[in-house]
This record gives structure tokens, sequence and C-alpha cells, in this order.
């Protein structure tokens, strides 16, 4: 027990590092994400103690360097460098422009979440959703004088509407492979739960948005500059992938910058240069999360809270709950909902024919708490990846997240109260 709760402590330093110099401060600004993570990741190689210097080290390293973090800081480069090339040639200010003439000012909040839904449920993927629509979303609200952290906070949260319900979302193929069930049965138990989700989200944005007033004049929409955008929505939505999407709008900005004497290629790749380096210190912080995480692995700490989670079930809602928190606290842990799922698939699949779970609402567990729990934490790649490109901390985000904090309260609900009763 005390070998497993001091394997977790480095999240636990990070926490209260972070929460309380905030709070002393009176301002989550003040205190830059990348000294928490610093701090609680020099604690994390302190602690492993029975270890030479060297080899904790190490274990950091490749934690900071695995096939998963590398995919992401490569996907935080593409993202950086089209998102200001894309700024620099007046690609997201058409785009912004062409937003506002089409949809109502009263609904703009609610059609950027559908956006985020549909893009989302289309390319399986919340980084590729929210890569391609939080520029947009931060030049809406900046148009319309609304909050640029809530603006966000919308796209992040349909982005998951997607990541969990999507028949290509890899964290839907992973529930269903490690529960043994197919892919349409699993939408089938999710849409229950996740489809009043959104829509009582969809009404809230309704009404939130009716004191929204847009810019009463516009400019004349540049249609030529808003193809960046086309292009990355239409290669996104035929299921290409994200990095392949994202260079194809690098080159697409570049050719029209060009063309319209927006930049000069050098001014190009200027633009480029400044995008990549304002990743900065998303990159590093995911690198040292990463790291520090790796290390926990590799201490225990997540054989611990799989036994401790799985010690006293002794009913079948017992054992859904369990399932539950045994993947939102692996979520937590490695900030990865599909790694999460690897994680305790087996286990969950093990727990589930003991106590006579349905293997499709076991699928379905794990795959929405894990994407709410994914959705909430400051340092997971969609919240990273969002407050980069909008440049805001990422805590400030979280207030906003109505989504995920609705889909997390209504699973627990299905859970607690049978729903739906067929799968239950």
């Amino acid at each position: 027990m005390k070998k497993g709760i001091i394997a977790l402590s480095p999240l636990l330093v990070f926490i209260l590092f972070y929460l309380l110099t905030s709070i002393i401060a009176g301002d989550f600004y003040k205190i830059p994400i990348t000294v928490a993570f610093m701090v609680s990741s020099i604690y994390a190689i302190i602690i492993s103690s029975n270890q030479p210097v060297m080899l904790r080290i190490n274990i950091f390293s490749r934690g900071a360097a695995t096939e998963q973090m590398m995919l992401m800081i490569w996907i935080f480069i593409l993202a950086g460098a089209f998102a200001h090339s894309a700024k620099t040639m007046g690609s997201i200010d058409a785009t912004v422009n062409l937003t506002l003439s089409f949809l109502p000012s009263q609904m703009l909040l609610a059609g950027m979440f559908l956006a985020a839904c549909f893009i989302s449920l289309s390319i399986g993927t919340s980084v590729g959703t929210i890569a391609a629509l939080v520029p947009i979303a931060t030049g809406v609200a900046t148009q319309t004088h609304t909050d640029v952290a809530m603006m966000t906070a919308i796209i992040v949260g349909g982005s998951f509407f997607g990541d969990n319900l999507s028949f290509i979302s890899d964290t839907t193929i992973m529930a269903t492979q490690t529960q043994g069930c197919r892919l349409h049965d699993k939408f089938r138990v999710n849409s229950f739960i996740v489809m009043p989700v959104a829509f009582i989200i969809l009404i809230v944005y309704l009404v939130m948005g009716q004191g929204i007033q847009a810019p009463q004049t516009l400019p004349a929409v540049e249609w030529v500059k808003v193809i960046p955008y086309l292009v990355v929505f239409t290669t996104a939505l035929l299921g290409l992938n994200v990095m392949a999407v994202l260079t194809l709008g690098i080159v697409m900005t570049g050719i029209i910058g060009l063309i319209t004497g927006s930049f000069d290629i050098y001014g190009w790749f200027s633009a480029m240069g400044e995008g990549i380096l304002s990743m900065g210190e998303l990159i590093i912080v995911t690198m040292m999360a990463g790291g520090m995480l790796g290390l926990i692995k590799q201490q225990g700490g997540i054989d611990f809270i799989i036994q401790l989670m799985t010690r006293h079930i002794n009913s079948k809602r017992g054992a859904e709950l369990s399932i539950a928190a045994l993947v939102s606290l692996v979520d937590v842990c490695t900030a990865n909902n599909t790694v999460a799922i690897l994680t305790v698939g087996d286990i969950a699949k093990q727990i589930g024919d003991r106590y006579g779970v349905d293997n499709k609402k076991c699928a379905s567990i794990l795959d929405t708490f894990s994407c709410t729990i994914q959705g909430l934490i400051p340092y997971g790649a969609q919240l990273l990846i969002a407050a980069g490109l909008a440049s805001l901390n990422p805590v400030s985000i979280i207030p906003w997240l109505y989504y995920p904090f609705v889909l997390g309260l209504a699973a627990i609900l299905a859970i607690l109260f049978r729903y739906p009763r067929r799968y239950s």
C-alpha cells in the first residue's frame, strides 16, 4: 500500500504545487504549468531511490519519448505551423467572416459545438478536430467579444463526442477489441448515454448564445483564403491521417499566400517557424508529463491502482463502477485514453465476465469514462493543443467544459440506475 501511494505521489505533488501556488498568488496564470511539471518530475526522479540516478533519468527519458509522445509532438509542430501560417495568410480571418456571415449570432455557440461533434464523429479523432477548429473558434470569439476560453472549451467538448462514438476512433476500436463485442453494438449502448447529453448541451449553448452580438459590418469574404480550411475539413472527413491533413493544410496556405501576395517565400517560412515556436511550452509539458508518468508506471503506480480498485467488488453495479474508476484513474496517470483502455481492458473483461456485465456495456463504460477524464485533465493532449492554439493556460479552459462534465455525470447515473436497462 505504502509503495503504491509513493509511486503515485508525483501526480499529487503536481496538483498541490500548481493549485496552492496559484491560489496564494490569486492568479492561475501566475505560475507556468511547465514549472509545476518540472518540480513534480524532479520529485518523481528523487523518490525512485531504489535505482541509480542515471537509470531513473533513463526511465524518465524513455517515458518522455514513447511512440505516442513523439506522435503527439509531431502533431503539435504541424498544427502550430499550419495555424500560424494560415493566420498570417489571412485564412482564419476569411473563415471567421464566412462563419459570421452564414450563422446568426445567437447560433454561433451551438453551431461551433455541432461542427466539432460532426467533424470528430466523421474523422474519429479529438486532436484532429481541435487542431482544425480552435483557430476559427478563437477568431469568432475575438470578433464577437466572447470569452476565448469558453469558445475553445466548446470545440474541445464537441471533439469528444466523436472520439467516444466514431466507428474509426482508436478508443472505440480498443474498447470493443478488449471486450470482444462489435463496433455497432457498442455504438448502440453508447448512444443511449451520449446523445441525450449532446442534446442538453446544445440547448444550453442555444440559450447562452442569445446575448451574443456579431459585428454590424463584416469585411467581404475572401473565398480563396478559405480554401486551406476547406481542404483540411474535407480531407479529415475523408479519413486522411491527421498529420497528412495538417501537412496538406500547410502546403495550401503557402501556395495561396504566395499567389495572393500575403507573404513571400521567406514570410511563409517565418510564419511556420513562429507557429512551431509557439508550441514550445506545449511540447515541453508533453515530454515532462510523459517522463513523470513513465516513472509512475515503472514504480508500480498503475498496478497499485488496479489492485486497489478490484479488491471489494461484490455486485454487478459494483463491478461496473470499479471498471469506470479503474479506467479513469489509469487515464489520469497516463494522460492517454487509448493507453488507459489498453491497460485495463483485459482486467475489465475478467471483472465483467465474473459479475455478468454485458460486454457491450463494459466497452461503453471504458470508452465513455476514459474520454470524460481525458477531456478534463490539463496535461492531456487535447487540452494542451487547444490551449496552445488559443494562447491560453489549459486550466482556464476546464470550467467551461460542460460536455465532458455532464457526460461523466450521465455515465455514473447510467450505472447507478441500470441504464440502458436492456444492456444492464
